[in-house]
């Protein structure tokens, strides 16, 4: 697979300038003001295969936003080794911005009074992207995005959706090889939202395009990205799946089992049953006719072993289990500082 994205101890660090508030020689100072060194990004290292989709997620000031930058050449990188499609991203900065495309979900690159088809055609020129060529991706990208029941409306008066749809299609225009995606789905609302992910999962399936997202919507993460970047404080904190991620910090996870008869559990005045020799750290939630909820952590037993241990008392007719919800684990990695605790170990 060819490596698309390669960083080695990619690191950002800002001046900020505050004037000094207090006296020097009793006389306000303006001339001596306050500098200091803010670090938005902290020797980051990072490698994406042409194809991959990767989603990038952390708190507000994590990162997020400037690692992006730098991959883009709008930023340059304090220290450490970037390439991006085999570029400099600041010294081959025309040269790769024919190869990405970008998409910023509070910012727009269409023209705000023209119709959304006035902007894709400009847009032509500005990539130089052959006539024959632009036509047919342009035809394809209407079909994709259902653009054409608003591709005549000034672009001012299209709803956010219908926005984020036009933006979409005029960063994939000239065919980028790169995609990225910065809170592409925020504000949308539910249609909108599937609107835009479908139309990413097609453009990953058709074109092998490759997608860097950035966003807080751990649905998107979910429904796009088999691949996972946490960072925080500018350090990278886990790079791996979303499944991997929820098995080390999922925390309590729940067994849902219709028994062919609820006669058979005897229960407590609120009508929770008592199961007998109940196995440590697993303990029962509710009971609704025949069915049981239990909760049970990954670190008490494997989750066939209270099935069997369930099945070898009471019959069962359907087992299901239910894992935390993404979101969840996430809140509590960045609350409780569970992965920067693990790197300090």
């Amino acid at each position: 697979m060819t490596v698309l994205i390669e960083a080695k101890g990619l690191q950002k660090t800002f001046r900020i300038t505050k004037r000094r508030t207090g006296f020097l020689g009793g006389v306000r100072s303006i001339v001596d003001p306050e500098v200091r060194s803010v670090e938005a990004v902290r020797d980051l290292s990072l490698s994406i295969q042409q194809g991959e989709m990767v989603g990038l997620i952390g708190p507000n000031g994590a990162g997020k936003s400037t690692t992006i930058k730098m991959l883009t050449g709008i930023l340059k990188p304090t220290a450490g080794h970037l390439q991006v499609a085999g570029l400099n991203p600041i010294q081959q900065r025309r040269s790769l911005a024919a190869r990405i495309g970008v998409v910023f979900g509070q910012r727009t690159q269409l023209w705000w009074d023209l119709p959304l088809i006035d902007s894709l055609q400009l847009l032509r020129h500005l990539y130089r992207v052959p006539e024959i060529r632009h036509r047919e991706n342009l035809a394809q990208l209407r079909k994709m995005l259902d653009l054409d029941e608003f591709i005549d409306t000034p672009v001012r008066q299209l709803s956010l959706g219908q926005r984020m749809r036009g933006d979409l299609a005029a960063a994939l225009l000239h065919e980028p090889e790169l995609l990225y995606l910065d809170e592409p789905t925020i504000g949308l609302d539910v249609i909108a939202k599937a609107r835009i992910r479908e139309a990413l999962l097609a453009l990953n399936t058709k074109r092998g395009t490759t997608l860097l997202l950035t966003t807080h919507d751990m649905d998107d993460i979910e429904t796009l990205c088999p691949r996972m970047l946490i960072i925080d404080h500018g350090q990278k904190l886990y790079d791996g799946t979303v499944t991997a991620i929820r098995e080390r910090f999922g925390g309590e996870r729940t067994l849902i089992a219709t028994l062919d008869s609820a006669s058979q559990l005897p229960g407590n005045q609120q009508n929770v049953p008592i199961l007998p020799d109940l196995p440590a750290g697993v303990q029962v939630l509710s009971s609704d006719g025949p069915t049981l909820v239990l909760s049970f952590g990954r670190e008490t037993m494997p989750a066939h072993e209270l099935v069997a241990w369930l099945g070898a008392r009471y019959p069962l007719r359907d087992v299901t289990f239910q894992e935390p919800e993404v979101e969840d684990v996430i809140r509590r990695i960045y609350e409780e500082g569970l992965l920067l605790k693990e790197k300090a170990l």
